[in-house]
């Protein structure tokens, strides 16, 4: 660094007085900052401080792109720089006018500040306070501009540490809510190579519900916080207006990061928490994928269930249904269907496999899918189609496209595909109505089409449960490779089931209730429960046939359940 030359006047020793330092044939900018301080220690932000040290005021604002009055302040601040709290105040008194006089000056100071050549802390109560950073600092030793770069061709991980950086300034209250706007944009707009930055930049949210999302995506990237409450964000917004705002709309469901499914609830004890919330699945997958990070929180997914978590049963089928159920084990079995997939790419068809499980409740339609995955080592994605509803226009179509976006997504980073499966579908699969006027028609019209269209282009397992096939849409038909009908089971099969569930029933006594009673594998297993309760309840460890007549009876509501028929 090249020492100053000061020149000392030739004043007695107990002189109080010196003269101001002698100006510098060859300027650089701590020379010219110098003189300017000097001079502005007499005349404050006055006329002739411009006109006295115009040469020293133009080369700063020469080389630092700043107009004159910024230049001025500028110098003040760095000559307090050792000061990691300079006020206004301390500014006015070194150079003899009143604070007042300084604010009609405050939009160049927060120039500086949009600049990074200062920084100004805001979490005082009583006043504001700047620093100078040591990166400016540095650069006027070297008689260097300092430029504040923006991060430019960074990866996703780098792009959210630098959101961290800025969002725990707004938290510390060192930025403003506009500043932290304006250096988000700055910081995407250099790095438009990122999945995460165009799929940000896309929503069609407010500035202050993406600065909340993004807010949200900072917390599990960061943290891995699955529980986001309203304290966790109070100090985003500048107006505590815009936070009461976003609390309500939170509380009711009316924010729009609820309405596009980016963030859901939390729940406790089983029911809805509204005060506490999350990232949704869906915007995990869809906007973090590109991080390397566990997108798991470490709880389940609600809609997931793990092959391993199936709890084994043995079945029992008519030999009809027996024959197509094997058929199909043995067609999803891993290495089968990696095999058949691969030969009907090569000839130009369809890879994904729609199957129709359809037939009167209690059949085992729904254990059976349950058994396979289990089997062929494949987890299930259930959907609930009345979570998939939503009172807003066009909301419903976005969530089943979304649903089908998000199958595909655990569809391409599974080594082994899950089973999408729709459960009791009876109402998506019906006829599509023709010259529907009411919204809601059109609303099912309208995701019937979308599933329609998604089944044509599926990569992956499909399978449909449904009690009803007489309302079934023909291009649904179409669409489902595999139909198996589930049918009551034959009086062998229930006799086998009476034994399974009941195992102290002799052979003799299961084909008894098993030809007097036409029931349903659920409606038997409902039967044995029954039975065990009873026996915890009056300590009996048997049941006589008489007995097993009474819970059958007990079970029979309509005349399709059983040979016997309750009511009028």
């Amino acid at each position: 660094m090249r020492k100053l030359k000061l020149t000392v006047s030739n004043t007695q020793p107990n002189s109080e007085e010196t003269k101001p330092t002698k100006a510098p044939r060859r300027l650089d900018l701590l020379n010219a900052i110098e003189q300017i301080v000097e001079m502005s220690s007499d005349n404050g932000l006055t006329d002739e401080l411009f006109t006295e040290a115009k040469r020293y005021i133009s080369y700063v604002s020469r080389r630092m792109k700043l107009t004159a009055v910024q230049a001025v302040l500028f110098s003040l601040f760095v000559d307090r720089c050792e000061d990691r709290d300079i006020r206004m105040n301390d500014i006015s008194k070194a150079i003899k006018c009143r604070t007042v006089k300084l604010i009609r000056y405050m939009n160049d100071i927060d120039e500086l500040e949009r600049r990074h050549l200062i920084t100004c802390n805001r979490s005082r109560r009583d006043a504001l306070s700047y620093s100078v950073p040591f990166d400016v600092i540095n650069a006027l030793k070297l008689n260097e501009v300092y430029e504040y770069s923006v991060p430019a061709n960074i990866t996703a991980d780098e792009l959210f540490s630098h959101i961290d950086d800025l969002l725990d300034k707004r938290t510390d209250d060192n930025i403003t809510f506009s500043a932290l706007i304006d250096s988000v944009k700055q910081l995407f707009e250099a790095n438009q190579h990122l999945s995460f930055v165009r799929k940000f930049q896309s929503l069609a949210l407010s500035t202050m519900d993406s600065m909340l999302f993004l807010h949200f995506c900072n917390l599990f990237v960061q943290n891995s916080d699955d529980h986001i409450c309203c304290h966790d964000f109070d100090d985003l917004y500048d107006r505590n207006f815009d936070f009461v705002r976003a609390k309500r709309e939170l509380f009711n469901g009316s924010h729009d990061l609820l309405r596009f499914k980016l963030v859901e609830y939390n729940h406790s004890n089983g029911f809805v928490d509204r005060t506490s919330y999350r990232l949704s699945t869906l915007a995990k997958e869809d906007f973090l994928s590109e991080l390397s990070i566990s997108l798991s929180s470490g709880e389940n997914d609600e809609r997931l269930t793990k092959h391993s978590s199936i709890v084994e049963k043995t079945l029992y089928y008519n030999e009809r249904e027996q024959s197509q159920v094997g058929e199909l084990f043995d067609l999803l079995s891993q290495d089968r269907f990696n095999e058949i997939c691969s030969r009907l790419e090569e000839n130009g068809m369809r890879k994904g496999f729609a199957c129709l499980f359809y037939g009167a409740p209690g059949t085992g339609k729904t254990e059976t899918v349950l058994q396979l995955a289990r089997k062929t080592g494949r987890d299930i994605f259930q959907v609930n189609f009345a979570q998939l509803k939503s009172c807003w226009v066009g909301e419903s179509e976005k969530n089943v496209k979304q649903l089908f976006d998000t199958y595909r997504a655990i569809v391409n980073k599974s080594q082994v595909a899950p089973i999408l499966l729709f459960n009791e579908a009876d109402a998506i699969f019906g006829r599509r109505m023709e010259g529907v006027q009411r919204a809601v028609d059109k609303m099912e019209n309208a995701i019937q089409n979308i599933i329609l269209q998604e089944m044509e282009t599926l990569e992956g397992i499909m399978i449909a449960t449904t009690n009803l096939t007489s309302n079934l849409d023909n291009a649904f038909e179409r669409r489902f490779l595999y139909k198996i009908e589930f049918e009551k089971p034959s009086l062998k099969a229930k006799t086998e089931i009476w034994k399974s569930m009941i195992p102290e029933l002799t052979t003799s006594d299961a084909e008894t209730i098993a030809s007097e009673f036409n029931f349903s594998g659920g409606q038997i297993e409902n039967i044995a429960r029954k039975r065990t309760i009873d026996c915890i309840l009056t300590g009996k460890e048997k049941t006589d046939i008489e007995t097993l007549r009474r819970y059958c009876q007990s079970e029979l509501i309509s005349k399709d359940s059983g040979t016997k028929r309750v009511g009028f």
